[in-house]
């Protein structure tokens, strides 16, 4: 016959239990927030100084101030330059982008499209809405590379004043030093042939 002993179980004492499930609670919450970073992330607007009016459409050109970093390291691979150009008011600050499909990186155009003029915006690109696994020739991203852009909208127009805007840029060029209806007048013509 077999005989059982009985070994008296011992009170839990005043507040280990909740303890002991409050532990279970923070390694749950740890487990789920390693699991939540290791997500791939998606495409993300965050607004650092809110912009005003509409918002930039497709067609329209836009021009920025923005610094490209890989998101991994915060390396600068890409920085707007400042073009001087010689007549005020034509075009504003920055470098122009056209709001249009496959004229920039996926990314960078739907991002753009969610940002109004005067707005500093910090734009996180994931690798496969910029290069992929093939960035540019000698461009110093690595293949699968998240991105991560800190954009400045100066402003924006329709393609069709840029467009215009351009060609009086062209025609005050080709008039010279002075400009169209400078002091010096348009260039003067060259001599005919004989």
């Amino acid at each position: 016959m077999t005989e059982i002993t009985r070994v008296p179980i011992q009170p839990v004492a005043k507040g280990s239990l909740t303890k002991l499930w409050l532990g279970v609670v923070i390694a749950i919450l740890i487990g789920g927030g390693l699991a939540w970073a290791a997500v791939p992330k998606g495409l993300s607007v965050d607004t650092i100084v809110a912009g005003t009016g509409e918002f930039p459409k497709e067609g329209d050109m836009v021009f920025v101030k923005y610094k490209g970093m890989l998101a991994a390291t915060g390396d600068v691979f890409d920085e707007s330059q400042d073009i001087p150009l010689p007549i005020q008011g034509v075009f504003p600050e920055g470098s122009p982008f056209p709001v249009e499909k496959d004229a920039t990186i996926e990314g960078f155009y739907m991002g753009l499209q969610q940002m109004q003029k005067g707005g500093k915006y910090e734009l996180f690109i994931p690798a496969e809405q910029a290069y992929g696994a093939e960035p540019p020739p000698g461009a110093p991203i690595p293949p699968n590379a998240d991105l991560l852009f800190e954009i400045e909208v100066v402003d924006f127009m329709t393609r069709e004043m840029f467009d215009r805007n351009l060609s009086i840029l062209q025609q005050a060029m080709q008039a010279g030093p002075g400009g169209l209806g400078g002091p010096q007048g348009p260039a003067p013509e060259a001599p005919a042939a004989e």
